[in-house]
Order: structure tokens, then sequence, then C-alpha cells
């Protein structure tokens, strides 16, 4: 199987090919797969995927594809030579280069609404359209393309309509990977701080150093603390592990509540557990102070 993408659904559905025993190759015009989140997520998510038996071709452009009866003929462009050329003949081809809203044939023209280039309904601060009393809420309009984006933003929108003030902070909306490892982040990547000038400071902690992780043999991925050089304040966390998804609602919370790396330090946690490994990271972004490593 040819994979044309190598962002969060091409690695979750690669993935689960691959562990069925699929030979599995991704082609990914970025020079990093999840080209979105932080760059130490990719690196461990790569690692992790070509244990699994995943082949990744990074800065390449699918120029062709042929699909016939049983077969799929598939033919990839380095972009640094323009002399290498890949050609491949699968069973299957997942094209899975993005998303785009699907407000084609809604009839929106017929109430007076129309979409931008990219297909998304415009909305104001209160997700309401150009048409008063017409909301729109979730793919269709700006934002990340994830459901639980799509449930704040619906409560939202109810809430507005019975006159209360609701806020959404879009940028604690947390993102995941279901892959395993599953990877889990919320907040700034580390890329970003440096793009702002924001001063800051880095905790990680490696899951091969925690107890849980050795016990139930997941031992790929880490957890890394983005904070404040200055206040401490938490502004990113980014996760690769077992159970991530799960573990990073903790993170939304103390940024929630602009909470330090030294106040995640502080809190105790239950051992022997996944979460343990937020914990050391919050140490390590604090003096460097991690108990297990």
């Amino acid at each position: 199987m040819v994979v044309i993408g190598g962002g969060v659904i091409g690695l979750e559905l690669g993935s689960v090919y691959a562990r069925l025993g699929t030979e599995v190759h991704v082609v990914e015009y970025m020079d990093r797969i999840i080209a979105t989140m932080d760059v130490d997520c990719s690196r461990e998510l790569t690692k992790s995927l070509k244990n699994l038996g995943m082949q990744f071709h990074l800065r390449h452009a699918v120029t062709e594809v042929k699909p016939s009866a049983k077969k799929v003929s598939v033919t990839a462009q380095s972009r640094d030579d323009e002399s290498k050329k890949i050609n491949w003949e699968v069973d299957y081809c997942l094209v899975a280069i993005g998303r785009r809203p699907y407000t084609d044939n809604l009839g929106l023209e017929n109430i007076g609404l129309g979409a931008d280039e990219k297909g998304r309904i415009a909305v104001n601060d209160h997700l309401e359209t150009a048409i008063p009393g017409i909301y729109a809420i979730g793919d269709v309009v700006r934002g990340a393309m994830l459901a639980h984006k799509a449930e704040e933003e619906g409560v939202f929108v109810a809430e507005t309509i019975a006159g209360q003030h609701p806020h959404i902070n879009y940028n604690l909306i947390p993102g995941v990977v279901y892959t395993w490892p599953e990877v889990a982040a919320v907040g700034a990547t580390e890329d970003q701080l440096k793009e702002a000038g924001t001063p800051y400071k880095v905790g990680k902690f490696p899951f091969k150093a925690l107890g849980r992780a050795r016990a139930s043999m997941d031992l790929d991925g880490m957890v890394k603390i983005l904070a404040h050089k200055e206040t401490d304040e938490i502004l990113g966390v980014h996760m690769v592990g077992a159970r991530t998804a799960d573990l990073i609602a903790e993170a939304v919370a103390l940024m929630e509540f602009r909470a330090s790396a030294e106040d995640a330090a502080r809190m105790s946690h239950a051992h022997p557990t996944y979460a343990e490994a937020f914990k050391e990271a919050a140490l390590a972004a604090t003096a460097n102070r991690p108990i297990h490593l």
C-alpha cells in the first residue's frame, strides 16, 4: 500500500494496515511527518512507525496515480533531485492529503450564504453567520477539524442563544494522533515560540524511564513541556506514548488556569502510572530535576 500524505489520517490508517502485515510506504511532501505538530513528536513517531515496518519517503511529491482493475501504479518525484523518481505497483493507494469542509450542495445560496475558497462558512466571534440567527460550527468554519472542537462550539452557540456569555480558548483545543504510540499536544510548539521570539525552557522525560511503561512494554515516546523562561507558565505540552490521548487532559486543565511547570511538578501523581511522565517532564522544565533520570 502507498499512503499519500504523512499527516494524521494517513498515519492512523497506514499504521493499522502495517500492524495487519501490509507493506506500507508513506509519501510526504514536507521534510517530516505530522509537520504541524512539534518536531520532537514527529521524530518519536517516525522512529516508532519505522520499527513497525512502515517506510517513509519524505520531501517527495506524487506526480501520477494510475488505477487498474487489480493494481495501482504510483509515481513520486524527489523535491531535491529531479532525476530521482520512485515507481510502485501496489494493491492499494490511500490518498490522505487533507480535508475540506463539506459545504457543496448544502443550498447555502438559497438563504444568501456563501463559502470562501476553502469551502468554509464565514462566522463572527459568536459563530454567527452573515444572517442574524443562523450559526455555523465544526468542520464548516475556521479552525481545526476536530470532533471535540465542534462539540465545544455547539455548547458555545447554545449558551449564546440562551443569553449567556461563553468563551472558547482555541489555543487550548488539544490535538491527537490515534496511532500506537499515540501523539497528543496542546498549546504552542517549539518552532512557534521561536518564531514569536518568546523566551522558553524545555523539559522532557522518556517513557523508557517510566515504571508503568516498562511494565506494559510500551517504551516508545516522551513527554515534552515548554514553559516560559521567566514566568514558568506552561505554554505547550507535547506527548508521544501509551494513552497520551487521555494524559493530555491534565495539561489542558493546568493551562486553562495558567499553571506553571512548578505547579505541575508539585502535584502528586499515583505510581505506577503513565501520568508520572508528565510530572517528571515538569520537574525537568524546572531546574532540570527529574527524579528517575
